[in-house]
């Protein structure tokens, strides 16, 4: 029967792109923390959305999971296969093309393979702005992003991946193809199915196209590095920069002393910001339609105000694209510098904003009780409510013993989020890893609809089981 199925699938994507070979299928096994590695049938590579449902038709018909996957740079273990190596991997790499851009319409679309990093700079070159922004932008595709409906750094401005998607196109369960490749702000025809494919994980179908929002480029995005002392004083920041700035304000990132600390550390040709420590950092980012110049003023007249009514300690404000590309890299390298510090347990988590103070402060005291000495990575999106809330062993200590902990470590983190009112998953969705989790956290009522529309369109079960659900 393997042999029969495998034939069928060379013969829709050709020898070539159905891999076999332990060597050929390793890249496509491990997931992007290298924690874990599964197993697989074979690798599957369609060029194209037609060979993408025949090839799960293939896998109906011989009742063969698969599991999409896309740049493989989720950290919950959605887009890798379990040991069994019963499953196929779908990827969704060859089908990587912008295939149109319509600039009044202010729209692109484009394959699910298409890399991030490609769809940004297919629409500056037509002076309009695709905002999503990750740090695995050149490497993470469209696809993936909406299938876990990714969050970034300008949510605040703009929204998740969720809010910049307008229409899909999506291989169902049983390999029909739906067209929902309309570029409509407005369509109230019915269900949105769009909205059931995005964050659904590939375990509803497979999208294999988008339609996107564009924005009009913005003229100037300059960014400042402000220290602060609590994360109190960051949420009394966040206030006032909204009122000064509006829409113009498009970035607000909390860092904690410990974070900047890595990284100077681990990447020591960054930019220092600062000669003195501070016991908190926020980075800002104000976008103008007008100039540079009307950017830095907007920027400095806030943060001005901000030091005279003692919410802020210091400040540094760049006043060139380059300065503040350089402030963001900062940011971005906090989770490279974390891994390149050793193992932690990771928490991708949301909280209302007008918590997030609270919780760190009541949690970080739950961690400090249970495990003395234990270091808090805390850093995130501040402006969205999202916080990755990593928990480090104590100096010194063994991180493989520390990871021994993540489990009550866990049940400390993700209770106290319980208790605030949070989410256990901001940005990075459920996948493998946090599956049992979500069965701690959610009602009994809203599992069950989740699992009446898992059970309505993947009747089978074949696509991406054991993730999510």
């Amino acid at each position: 029967m393997t042999m029969d199925f495998l034939a069928r699938c060379r013969a829709i994507a050709g020898t070539d792109h159905v891999l076999t070979a332990a060597t050929d299928m390793a890249p496509f096994l491990t997931d992007w923390r290298g924690r874990f590695t599964g197993s697989a049938l074979a690798v599957l590579r369609p060029a194209d959305v037609q060979q993408v449902a025949a090839l799960v038709r293939a896998c109906a018909d011989w009742r063969v999971p698969l599991v999409p996957q896309g740049g493989r740079t989720g950290l919950v273990l959605g887009s890798v296969p379990d040991a069994s190596a019963s499953a196929v991997v779908l990827s969704l790499s060859r089908l990587n093309r912008i295939r149109s851009l319509d600039a009044v319409n202010r729209t692109i679309t484009v394959d699910a393979g298409c890399i991030l990093q490609a769809i940004q700079d297919a629409a500056a070159a037509e002076d309009c702005l695709f905002p999503l922004s990750l740090a695995a932008e050149g490497s993470c595709t469209i696809g993936g992003n909406l299938s876990t409906n990714a969050g970034g750094t300008a949510v605040l401005r703009y929204g998740n991946t969720r809010e910049l998607c307008l229409g899909l196109e999506v291989v169902t369960a049983q390999g029909a193809i739906w067209d929902g490749l309309r570029g409509l702000r407005k369509d109230n025809t019915g269900y949105d199915l769009r909205d059931l494919f995005i964050g659904a994980e590939g375990t509803l179908g497979v999208i294999t196209g988008a339609v996107l929002k564009l924005f009009p480029q913005p003229r100037a995005a300059l960014a400042a590095m402000v220290a602060i002392d609590t994360p109190r004083h960051a949420l009394d920041l966040l206030h006032l920069m909204q009122a000064r700035c509006g829409a113009s304000l498009t970035g607000f990132e909390l860092m904690s002393d410990l974070a900047m600390r890595l990284v100077a550390t681990h990447f020591p040709a960054l930019p220092k910001p600062f000669t003195a420590r501070h016991r908190q950092y926020v980075l800002v980012e104000v976008s103008s339609s007008q100039s540079c110049e009307h950017a830095v003023e907007l920027l400095e007249s806030a943060i001005a105000d901000a030091l005279e009514r003692d919410l802020a300690d210091d400040a540094v404000v760049a006043t060139s694209v380059a300065q503040a590309r350089g402030l963001w890299q900062v940011r971005e390298h906090i989770s490279m510098a974390q891994a390149a510090a050793g193992k932690n347990i990771k928490h991708d988590i949301s909280l209302p904003i007008s918590r997030i103070a609270d919780f760190i402060s009541s949690t970080d005291a739950l961690l400090e009780a249970a495990f003395p000495g234990c270091q808090l990575v805390c850093f995130g999106h501040l402006g969205d409510g999202n916080l990755h809330y990593n928990v480090a062993p104590p100096e010194g200590a063994s991180h493989d013993a520390f990871l021994l902990h993540q489990e009550a470590v866990n049940r400390i983190v993700h209770d106290s989020v319980a208790a605030f009112n949070g989410s256990i998953s901001a940005e990075h969705g459920i996948g493998m890893l946090k599956r049992d989790e979500l069965i701690r956290y959610k009602s009994e009522i809203e599992l069950n609809m989740m699992r009446a529309i898992k059970s309505a369109l993947d009747p089978l079960g074949i696509m991406n089981p054991g993730k999510v659900l």
